[in-house]
């Protein structure tokens, strides 16, 4: 399933509404500690391994496409 995910700073939260997602990440967008952060979250909110969520556009931007399998 692909989502379309928007990230915000400061925060740590996760709102899924049908197939988009908004996600709240305390890490700094640098040598992707963030995309990491995201990937965490997304995977223990689906309760599925890091390894099935791919970021598959988007990867140094707010607005991502992420495919969780």
């Amino acid at each position: 399933m692909k989502y379309s995910v928007t990230v915000k700073l400061r925060g740590d939260f996760i709102e899924v509404d049908g197939n988009k997602i908004v996600v709240g990440v305390m890490s700094r967008p640098e040598k992707g500690k963030a995309n990491r952060e995201i990937i965490e979250k997304i995977s223990g909110y689906f309760g599925v391994p890091k390894s099935a969520v791919k970021i598959t556009s988007g990867a140094a931007s707010r607005k991502k496409l992420i495919e969780v399998i």
